[in-house]
């Protein structure tokens, strides 16, 4: 078999291992010795939570972060010229889904590897399927811009778009600014307009839930810094 590049989910937080990712999952980690990954700690331990008996002082890591430039992502990738695969994992859940991931399988791509995404658990994808909203026509918008001024001037465009294309928006913010993207939310769309907040994703705290703007005016959720999906539709 020739060697490939697996992109390998992890849980979005602290989820049971075999609630969120298939048995086959397991194998592929096995069989691998070169890792690609965001934090080579929590690395170390996803992969002694997914099998004790692997011997990860055998295992080389290369960090991918804001300081990996395209040339080390490169040499990254020359022990598949060995015959060796590699394997890709991101801090929570799929790797490259807004993830510097993404970097790593583009080259992959222009040198013509052999790429294996694995299943696993989206929070993107999973928020869009509990909230009731259109799941054929939607945009992932990532972060949207930290100044409030710019960012509310975001979200009317955002909203313009639902209505205009039918189109789901969804974005992410750092948690510990969730409450203040919840405050511009509520401040600038319309009151009519839905809005579902997803939190914890696949964690027993999850929190998934679809109102309109005029009902979440009426009881603002707390979220403090739990990691969340936001979604607009009509």
């Amino acid at each position: 078999m020739s060697a490939s590049l697996f992109l390998i989910p992890v849980p979005l937080g602290g989820t049971e291992i075999s609630q969120v990712l298939p048995s086959y999952n397991k194998s592929v980690l096995k069989s691998i010795h070169y890792f690609i990954v965001e934090n080579e700690r929590t690395t170390r331990r996803f992969l002694k939570q997914t099998d004790s008996s692997i011997d990860i002082d055998s295992l080389t890591f290369y960090t991918l972060n804001k300081y990996t430039t395209q040339e080390d992502l490169s040499g990254f990738l020359k022990p598949m010229d060995e015959g060796y695969s590699i394997g890709v994992i991101s801090e929570a859940g799929c790797p490259a889904i807004a993830d510097p991931g993404a970097d790593v399988v583009a080259i992959a791509q222009q040198k013509n590897l052999h790429i294996v995404p694995l299943v696993g658990p989206s929070s993107i994808i999973l928020a869009l399927m509990a909230s009731g909203f259109n799941g054929q026509n939607f945009a992932f918008q990532g972060y949207l811009p930290i100044k409030s001024e710019q960012r509310m001037k975001t979200l009317k465009t955002l909203e313009q778009r639902i209505y205009s294309e039918n189109q789901t928006q969804l974005f992410i913010e750092t948690p510990y600014r969730n409450d203040k993207m919840i405050e511009d939310i509520l401040k600038i769309c319309k009151s009519s307009t839905k809005l579902c907040i997803a939190a914890d994703i696949t964690l027993k705290t999850e929190f998934i839930r679809t109102k309109r703007i005029e009902e979440w005016r009426k009881q603002v959720p707390e979220l403090g810094k739990r990691p969340c999906i936001f979604a607009l539709y009509k």
